[in-house]
């Protein structure tokens, strides 16, 4: 029973690990054999089991050696045996790497990490933004799922690939979706607005449908969907064209003197937004108030939310109530 037991656990073990099995029983089997034919020249078995390493990888260091003829036909048939298990283990292990690199980089290995990002959907959009993520938060890894892209090393973008569907449960299962800390979606550009939001809404539900908690961050294009994006489970909406109408409303502004792009970029690269629900001690203060006292915290407010309702940049004298929602720019 017991023989039988580990045989089944021998025959599941993958290729590589069972080689490096066999190597050891082979090796220490010559290795006891030898000691007991030789004991003299072999005076414990762990000298006769390192002798038998030692010839069979061919490298022959000369420490020990056979004096009868015995020995030496032992030594013969170890390196007729022993010498081709190494070889050939040597080789195996070089193409388990191979291969396992090959597979990573075709996005057919599975995730096994927790606390990670998850990207979907590769563009020049999702490039950039791996590439800001790694600068300022190197700690975070990044699994990026895509269903067009077929290669990706790691050399090229430092993530986790994997090639599938992110609306199947089976792709987000293989990005160990239950333990990441949060989603993004990003919506493809190459279909139409109502393809690419369908399939945003769809990878939403998924993603809701595997982890009930997780932050989903999804970009819609049409403004007619952003509801059913939210009713999918989506915590916060990306409207981008909504973001490049405003954009370019400012750019055809008549004030030349004025970089609303690069203002943008800027602001976003070196500051994020905050929302801080105002303090008991700054209610019924006026915004000029608010504002000095929110600045000794490092904090610039630019207006506060009011039932829904944005109010950016009010006048100096207007008074701040309980339940307004500071929006203020902080360092990262």
């Amino acid at each position: 029973m017991y023989i039988r037991f580990l045989k089944q656990v021998y025959f599941r073990l993958p290729t590589v690990l069972k080689l490096l099995v066999t190597i050891f029983v082979l090796m220490s089997f010559f290795g006891f054999l030898i000691h007991i034919v030789e004991p003299t020249q072999f005076p414990t078995i762990f000298d006769g089991i390192w002798w038998a390493f030692v010839t069979g990888a061919t490298v022959g260091y000369g420490d020990y050696v056979p004096l009868t003829q015995t020995g030496r036909m032992i030594a013969i048939l170890l390196i007729l045996t022993g010498g081709g298990f190494l070889a050939f283990y040597i080789t195996s292990l070089s193409a388990a790497t191979v291969k396992r690199e090959q597979e990573m980089e075709s996005g057919k290995l599975a995730f096994k990490g927790s606390h990670h990002y998850i990207f979907i959907g590769w563009n020049e959009r999702t490039r950039q933004l791996i590439d800001i993520v790694v600068k300022k938060h190197p700690s975070i890894r990044i699994v990026l799922i895509d269903r067009t892209l077929r290669h990706l090393t790691f050399q090229e973008s430092p993530v986790h690939f994997i090639h599938g569907d992110a609306t199947e449960d089976s792709t987000l299962i293989k990005a160990n979706i239950a333990y990441a800390s949060r989603v993004l979606i990003s919506a493809d550009i190459t279909k139409n607005e109502r393809q690419s939001d369908n399939y945003t809404i769809l990878a939403t539900i998924a993603v809701r449908g595997n982890h009930k908690e997780i932050p989903i961050v999804a970009e819609i294009l049409s403004q007619r969907q952003i509801e059913n994006a939210l009713r999918a489970g989506a915590n916060t909406i990306i409207r981008s064209n909504d973001f490049m109408s405003s954009l370019f409303f400012h750019e055809l502004s008549n004030n030349r003197k004025a970089t609303s792009f690069e203002d943008i970029i800027q602001i976003l690269g070196q500051q994020q937004f905050l929302h801080t629900k105002l303090s008991t001690a700054l209610e019924n203060q006026t915004y000029k108030t608010v504002l000095a006292e929110m600045l000794k915290e490092e904090k610039l407010v630019l207006g506060y939310i009011r039932e829904g309702k944005y109010f950016i940049h009010p006048t100096t004298n207007q008074i701040l109530v309980k339940d307004d929602i500071l929006i203020s720019l902080t360092r990262w």
